[in-house]
């Protein structure tokens, strides 16, 4: 394994089966922050797989996935965090088990 980060993942997906297998995909690395978007604590195999995982579904001339490294969990992948409006709190780091 390695050192875990914190990324942020947004994507915009054109068709509603991709987008539902998506969601089901990003459910198993990491925790709904908002609708498209999601906090994930990986370490590089984690990653990879996520990649991988999400590669086989996407249509890559028309979706999109932002997957954006933010640092340690417990250095600034939470410091980097400003919020407005409601606040659901952010993820505890750790391992994710999938």
């Amino acid at each position: 394994m390695g050192s875990r980060r914190r990324y942020l993942v947004a994507y915009d997906i054109r068709d509603d089966k991709r987008l539902r297998l998506v969601y089901k995909t990003m459910k198993g690395y990491g925790w709904r922050m908002q609708y498209s978007v999601f906090i994930c604590d990986l370490d590089r195999m984690e990653l990879l797989s996520l990649k991988t995982d999400l590669g086989a579904i996407i249509h890559h001339a028309v979706d999109s996935i932002a997957m954006i490294d933010l640092g340690s969990p417990h250095e600034r992948g939470s410091d980097c965090f400003q919020f407005m409006g409601a606040v659901h709190g952010m993820p505890d780091s750790g391992p994710v088990i999938l």
